[in-house]
């Protein structure tokens, strides 16, 4: 019998086959560094093509295998690709973020969140109270102390402004600075009536090494989704 080198191209002598080493194969396909599955389609192919040229003609190979092969292969580059569509289709969105994002330094956003910065003692928090209800506020400064409780009615509204002038209820005038409002009411039957708190302030800068991108308010981060409205601001 005539034996084959492994070195060279497989080939089929009296009736034998000499089936490709699966190092040989292993080296086809690692032949280029970082190559990907989808790269490596064609060599696949071609490895394949020279089986079923070399296979033992007394003991052919199930030609099922074969078609399965390529199949479970071809399917698994079509996933390569898509994957790399879902990779375009994410850094696209990014980038819309990141523009529009920038679309809102200097402007005044309402966004989710509890905690205002009082200027010149005013601060200001909006509302939304899903049906009618008696409030209860309390407003707390940075350390945690409780500055301030009061009970109010207020009327089914997404919206209901509520401004505080920073005297405490024993009438000490608090400094400028950050508070943060807690507000729970009551409804007509003496129900819980979840109220959530949005707070406004004008967008000084946008952190675009964060996903998703972080618009600074008042020195407190917020992402887009955060943002409910954008208010304009009246003209000179």
């Amino acid at each position: 019998m005539t034996t084959t080198n492994a070195a060279t191209a497989p080939s089929v002598v009296s009736g034998t086959t000499d089936v490709p080493k699966s190092s040989s194969s292993n080296a086809s396909l690692s032949s280029s560094t970082g190559a990907t599955l989808a790269g490596n389609f064609q060599t696949f192919l071609t490895l394949l093509t020279t089986q079923l040229q070399n296979q033992n003609p007394l003991d052919p190979l199930d030609t099922n295998q074969f078609t399965q092969q390529l199949v479970q292969f071809a399917g698994v580059e079509q996933q390569l690709k898509t994957n790399d569509s879902l990779s375009q289709l994410v850094t696209l969105q990014q980038t819309t973020q990141a523009t529009q994002a920038l679309g809102f330094v200097g402007k005044t956003a309402l966004v989710d969140g509890t905690t205002a910065t009082m200027t010149n003692s005013s601060a200001t928090w909006h509302l939304n109270v899903p049906t009618d209800a008696t409030v209860d506020i309390t407003i707390a400064n940075s350390s945690g102390q409780t500055v301030f409780t009061g009970k109010y009615t207020a009327g089914a509204a997404s919206d209901v402004p509520f401004t505080w002038n920073g005297q405490g209820n024993d009438g000490t005038q608090w400094p400028d600075g950050k508070y943060t409002i807690s507000a729970t009411g009551k409804d007509v039957a003496n129900n819980n009536v979840g109220i959530a708190a949005q707070v406004q302030g004008v967008v000084s800068s946008v952190d675009l090494t964060q996903s998703p991108p972080l618009l600074s308010i008042d020195g407190t981060s917020y992402t887009l989704s955060q943002v409910k409205s954008i208010i304009a601001t009246s003209s000179n």
